[in-house]
């Protein structure tokens, strides 16, 4: 079963509410889609025959007066001839054709209506298509949106994480490059550190028997 079932739940859908309701708003507004299609077609299709059957009855009008318009000369010429038996027949034919042609005036005024009423179904429904397939756009040009600006984020937050690595690379490079600088201990130097090791070691053991 489609997404609607008569002619007037398409004219009468409010589209922003279904597709509120739905899961996926773009896959149900093409199934909606398409469905108005399916449904303009088949109007369509109705319309185009009784646009023909239409036709076919004017002609058939036509033909009708036409006829009509024989059986009055013809019940004339009777007269003219004194013949008023055959002009009696004469206008009582032109009566049955003239009852015929009133049913079949009656006919094209109905047909006028559906055709009418069709046209006016067709171009509500063109409408409602119109709107759906504004309303795609629209969705798909927001997920478009959503989709770059996604892109855009990920692609900044790998690069500020990357620009946050060479940092810490550079940071490690000057602590190494800092330890390179420094100046390398002479002889003298340990020699001194020496000294001073022994001289607090000495200081202690005086401490400590200055204590007992």
């Amino acid at each position: 079963m489609g997404v609607f079932s008569r002619f007037k739940d398409i004219v009468n859908a409010n589209i922003n509410a279904l597709l509120d309701k739905a899961e996926d708003p773009e896959k149900m507004l093409k199934l909606m889609m398409q469905e108005m299609e399916d449904t303009l077609i088949e109007l369509k299709s109705n319309c185009a025959a009784r646009m023909a059957s239409k036709i076919r009855l004017e002609r058939k009008i036509a033909e009708q007066k036409a006829l009509i318009s024989r059986w009055q000369t013809r019940a004339e010429l009777a007269v003219d001839k004194g013949r008023d038996d055959l002009a009696r027949d004469a206008l009582i034919e032109k009566k049955k054709e003239t009852e015929t042609l009133n049913t079949l005036l009656k006919d094209v005024d109905n047909y006028s209506e559906i055709i009418e009423q069709s046209k006016t179904e067709i171009n509500q429904i063109e409408d409602k298509l119109n709107q759906a397939k504004l309303k795609l756009k629209s969705l798909q040009e927001k997920a478009r949106a959503a989709e770059a600006e996604a892109l855009a984020n990920e692609r900044l937050k790998r690069s500020t994480e990357a620009h946050f690595e060479d940092f810490e690379s550079i940071i490690d490079k000057m602590k190494a490059e800092n330890e390179l600088s420094k100046p390398a201990k002479t002889t003298a130097d340990m020699f001194r550190e020496l000294e001073e090791q022994d001289e607090i070691e000495k200081e202690l053991e005086a401490l400590k028997k200055g204590r007992e």
